[in-house]
């Protein structure tokens, strides 16, 4: 039981500063613990190592909002809520932003727990029945996903362009010679996060003061959003090309929403990115499936998942999200008071330096041609621009990821 207890608090702790620091990602942690993990288990066993592996990845998905937020570092799974969460943070509702996406993370585990035995008995024939048709599946998520994009028809069509376009790249990029990492690192550097910064320098915005209102209602529209977070986390699990980021825009769908609001946005946002983080173990059981990096290594660590250890790590997600709910609020209520006291244009450019410099590091260390890659990077952060430009959603960018995946299931890449 220490030893649970023990490796619950590390999980939160890794979280924590996983989660606060731009760049830096859960599976970075993840990868180097599993390395260590014959000689982990010599002193705890399996289960335990596995409870930090999920603590990590809630408390991981719980904190990351706050620089996507404050900063406008995103990573894959955060990136749709750059554009809303930044509209009500220059509105002086920060504070309301943080706590809509802690409380819409905290309620989707606990829709979900209270959906596990629905899902124990549908989602094993139904993955079945579709797994030989995920390439067509996607294809019809992505064509009602572009559809519902906009109530205007051009930029409807601008959208289409730049999922086109940004699949394109990823062909381009993933098909060559440089490692599948380096390129999603490149890939995702430039199309979202330097391309918004430097978007967002340009305009010399700084961080107004923040309104001291805290309160959220849980109306129709916040029980809404989790309810399709919730479940665009599980419809995740039969379309394993797609990603919290993508899951988002399918729930948005699935309430024929056109006109969502930022709060509702942001809500379902951080309800399948939460969500989708505990599906993935769940679907280690279930349909035999891991869905992320974490449960790749809780599938490896222990062999045969049975029904008892999803029950448990259901428990220990639940320990999590709820502590992660609080200390995600007080660090951001923190950050926010201390962030407009400095220059947002300079701590922008700072941040584009700091990131082109881990590219170019990671470039360097990895035997990749720099001018090669360079050419990538000026490439991404240049179509990354484009939905600031014309004023549209970067979700559109995703064809970066879901083209190649497509073009893969189909059997040609």
């Amino acid at each position: 039981m220490i030893h649970t207890i023990i490796a619950i608090i590390l999980g939160i702790i890794c979280g924590i500063i996983t989660g606060i620091t731009p760049g830096l990602h859960v599976n970075t942690v993840g990868i180097i613990i599993f390395s260590l993990s014959e000689k982990i288990t010599q002193h705890t066993n399996p289960l335990t190592l596995c409870t930090f592996f999920v603590t990590i990845a809630i408390c991981h998905a719980m904190i990351e909002f706050i620089p996507s937020l404050l900063i406008g570092v995103p990573t894959e799974d955060t990136l749709l809520s750059i554009q809303p969460g930044h509209r009500l943070l220059f509105k002086g509702e920060g504070k309301k932003v943080i706590r809509l996406v802690s409380f819409g993370g905290y309620t989707s585990i606990i829709l979900l727990t209270i959906l596990f035995p629905m899902l124990y008995f549908i989602l094993p024939p139904i993955y079945t029945l579709f797994k030989d048709y995920i390439a067509y599946l996607l294809i019809i998520t992505m064509t009602i996903i572009l559809y519902y994009s906009s109530r205007q028809k051009k930029r409807r069509w601008i959208n289409i362009v730049i999922f086109i376009a940004s699949g394109i790249l990823g062909i381009t990029i993933l098909s060559s010679n440089m490692d599948s990492n380096m390129g999603l690192l490149v890939m995702l550097s430039g199309l979202f996060s330097v391309s918004s910064l430097l978007y967002n320098s340009s305009k010399e915005s700084e961080i107004p003061p923040q309104k001291e209102t805290k309160n959220i209602t849980l109306d129709k529209g916040f029980k809404k959003s989790v309810f399709a977070g919730s479940i665009s986390g599980c419809i995740l699990g039969l379309l394993p090309g797609l990603g919290p980021a993508q899951g988002t825009l399918i729930a948005q769908s699935l309430t024929l929403n056109r006109n969502i609001k930022p709060e509702e946005f942001i809500v379902t946002n951080s309800g399948v990115n939460v969500s989708d983080t505990l599906f993935s173990i769940i679907a280690i059981y279930l349909i035999s499936n891991p869905r992320s990096a974490i449960s790749v290594y809780v599938s490896n660590i222990i062999n045969d998942v049975t029904f008892n250890h999803v029950i448990f790590f259901i428990i220990v997600s639940i320990i999590t999200v709820s502590v992660s709910c609080i200390i995600s609020i007080k660090i951001s209520d923190y950050l926010i008071e201390k962030l407009p006291r400095m220059n947002y244009m300079k701590l922008n450019l700072s941040i584009v330096g700091v990131i082109t410099f881990i590219v170019v590091a990671f470039a360097l260390a990895n035997g990749v041609p720099l001018f090669y890659m360079l050419i990538c990077y000026v490439t991404s952060i240049a179509l990354g621009m484009i939905p600031n430009i014309f004023d549209t959603s970067k979700s559109s960018l995703m064809g970066v990821l879901i083209v190649p995946a497509i073009i893969t299931y189909l059997g040609f890449f």
